[in-house]
């Protein structure tokens, strides 16, 4: 991650850390003024969210540090590592708060809400959905992945006070609604939290490249080299903004040991150059026509 994608990634984490505590107070002074465990949950859901800005900030600053003597790829991959422990955060506050929730509506408990649940509640909608759509433009920008899914738990946040928010409006008429709102709002928890760890495990064990990328190597090799180039065995790995690719090409049985390594080194600089990608590759000797 460069500098000034660092900054960027950064600046984000903070306003959302700022943000999150101010919601937290407000939305748990209100939780208890009303006697709602949805709110409560819906509070602890929001200080959650400063707690994972808080790894989004110090992954990022881990992240953008260059490659050393130890780390030959980088730091990227502590963006990954971040994500996890978001994931795994917002499971355990989900888990936690169904048992509540459930417990509620087996002793018969209902919420006395009044005007100051209902706007702290409308105020915090707004402000969620605000958080999520910036974390998402800033996480685009700098390729954050634990910033991605940071805005996520921005947007099930604000989800969530949504379903409160109509929760509150039938609170009168259906006693159970409370207990019943925070069984959803956990739902909508576990639900983020899949999404979440599901992207992250796909990264740690690896990904197949995608349709677009396959197609561009195999343009790549094919463009311009004297010599036919049939790529195959593409593997791609991540390591945050920093990418690396392993490949096999095969190549006419007749050329020079100097012709191959040649036409290797013009396929690397030109996957460099067009993808950002840095390419290892491993050359075979062609017998035959083999087609693409």
């Amino acid at each position: 991650m460069r500098p000034d994608q660092s900054k960027l990634a950064a600046r984000a984490g903070w306003i959302s850390i700022l943000v999150n505590v101010l919601l937290f107070g407000f939305k748990y002074w209100a939780g208890i003024s009303s006697g709602s465990v949805a709110i409560i949950v819906d509070a602890w859901h929001t200080l959650s969210d400063s707690i994972t800005s808080i790894i989004v900030v110090i992954s990022v600053w881990i992240a953008s540090r260059p490659a050393d003597e130890e780390h030959p790829f980088g730091h990227g991959r502590a963006e990954i590592l971040a994500t996890t422990i978001i994931g795994v955060i917002l499971a355990v506050i989900a888990v936690e708060f169904f048992i509540e929730s459930v417990q509620r509506l087996v002793h018969r408990e209902a919420a006395n809400y009044g005007t100051l649940a209902i706007v702290i509640t409308a105020v915090s909608v707004l402000a969620k959905e605000g958080l999520a759509r910036y974390s998402i433009i800033v996480g685009k920008k700098t390729g954050s992945r634990s910033l991605k899914a940071d805005a996520w738990h921005h947007r099930s946040d604000a989800i969530s006070s949504v379903v409160i928010l109509a929760g509150i409006f039938l609170n009168k008429y259906i006693w159970w609604i409370d207990g019943a709102m925070g069984i959803l709002v956990t739902l909508l928890i576990l639900h983020a939290a899949y999404g979440i760890l599901k992207d992250v495990f796909n990264a740690f064990l690896g990904e197949k490249p995608d349709k677009q990328i396959l197609n561009k190597i195999n343009d790549i090799c094919t463009k311009h080299y004297e010599s036919a180039v049939y790529p195959h065995h593409i593997h791609v790995h991540h390591y945050g903004a920093h990418t690396e690719m392993t490949l096999h090409i095969k190549l006419d049985k007749s050329l020079s040991l100097e012709g191959a390594h040649n036409i290797t080194s013009m396929i690397e600089d030109d996957i460099r150059t067009e993808l950002g990608i840095e390419a290892t590759i491993h050359t075979e000797p062609r017998i035959g026509r083999i087609p693409i």
